[in-house]
C-alpha cells in the first residue's frame, strides 16, 4: 500500500492525513542485474490467469549459488515494475551492511499491483499459485530454503502462498517467513483466522513484524477495509498464535510505512535476528 494511492482509497483526508501518509523508501535505485520473478502482465485484474497456471518469468541476474538461502522481497500495492526492483535492492543494500560476509541475495517479486485496490487484493490472491509452484520447484531442484519477506499487501500474497503450501503438503521449501506492515487483518493471522493453520504448518519461523507508527495501515487501511490490520495492531489479545508465530513490535525502530526495509532506520537488524 502506498501513500498517494492510498489517499484515494479514502477519497483524500485533510492536510494531516496527507502529510501523515507522506513517505518514500530510500531513493535507491536498483541495477539492471537485480534479480526478478515476474508474473506482470499474465494475471487478470479480476484474479485470473486467463491461460493456467501462470510459471514467473526470470529476470536479472542470477548468479548467485542456488544452493545457498536466498532473500524474496514481495511488494504491496501500487507498486510498478521498476518501484518493485527497487524496494528488493533497498533491503538487499540493508541486509548486506548487517551482514557483510554473506552477500546476501534479494530476489523482487514483482507482480501487477498496480490496479484498483479490489482488483490489488484479488491479483494478490491468484498470485498464489504461481509462488508456491516457484517455491517447491525450487526446493525439488536442490536450492536452499527461501526467507520470504511480505510487505504491506504483500503480506496477503505470502500468506496465500502459504495455504497453496499447506494444501500441497510441502512445509520444507521456506527458511523464514517475515511480514513487513502487513496489510491483512489481524485476525487472519490468529491460529483460527485465514492464515493460522497455513502460518502453523510450515516448518520455517512466521513473525510478523508490526508498527504503531504506521498511519498508511492505522488510517488508510482501516478505513477503507474497516478492519485493523496485523501490520499496525499485531494479533488481538485475545487470540491464540499459530505454532511458531510471533508478534514483533517494531514501533520503536518504524517510523512510517516506507521504513521496515530501509537501511538505517527501519527494522531489519531484528528480522535477520530470527534468520540463521
Amino acid at each position: 500500500m502506498g501513500g498517494a494511492a492510498g489517499l484515494g482509497l479514502v477519497g483524500g483526508g485533510g492536510l494531516y492525513v496527507s502529510r501523515a501518509l507522506d513517505g518514500d523508501y530510500g531513493d535507491l535505485r536498483a541495477p539492471g542485474t537485480q534479480p526478478v520473478l515476474s508474473t506482470r502482465g499474465r494475471i487478470d485484474a479480476d484474479g485470473s490467469s486467463g491461460s493456467g497456471t501462470v510459471s514467473p518469468s526470470v529476470e536479472g541476474s542470477w548468479e548467485f549459488d542456488a544452493a545457498d538461502p536466498a532473500f524474496l522481497f514481495v511488494h504491496g500495492f501500487s507498486t510498478g515494475a521498476e518501484a518493485a526492483r527497487d524496494q528488493a535492492y533497498t533491503a538487499q543494500v540493508g541486509i548486506r551492511e548487517l551482514r557483510p560476509d554473506e552477500e546476501a541475495s534479494v530476489v523482487a517479486y514483482s507482480w501487477d499491483s498496480d490496479v484498483g485496490w479490489g482488483d490489488a487484493k484479488r491479483t494478490a490472491d491468484a498470485n498464489a499459485e504461481p509462488l508456491a509452484g516457484w517455491l517447491i520447484d525450487r526446493a525439488d531442484a536442490g536450492g536452499g530454503r527461501v526467507h520470504l519477506l511480505g510487505y504491506s499487501l504483500g503480506a496477503r500474497v505470502t500468506g496465500e502462498t502459504l495455504r497453496v503450501l499447506d494444501e500441497r503438503g510441502r512445509d520444507d521449501v521456506l527458511g523464514s517467513v517475515s511480514l513487513l506492515g502487513g496489510a491483512i487483518p489481524r485476525v487472519s493471522a490468529a491460529d483460527d483466522g485465514r492464515y493460522g493453520s497455513a502460518f502453523g504448518s510450515i516448518d520455517a519461523p512466521v513473525r510478523n513484524f508490526h508498527s504503531r507508527n504506521d498511519r498508511v495501515l492505522g488510517w488508510v487501511y482501516r478505513a477503507s477495509d474497516r478492519t485493523r490490520a496485523v501490520g499496525h495492531d499485531g494479533l488481538p489479545d485475545a487470540a491464540a498464535a499459530p505454532a511458531g508465530y510471533r508478534d514483533v513490535d517494531v514501533t520503536d525502530l518504524v517510523g512510517d510505512h516506507y521504513s521496515y526495509f530501509q537501511p538505517g532506520e527501519g527494522c531489519l537488524p531484528r528480522v535477520l535476528d530470527g534468520i540463521d
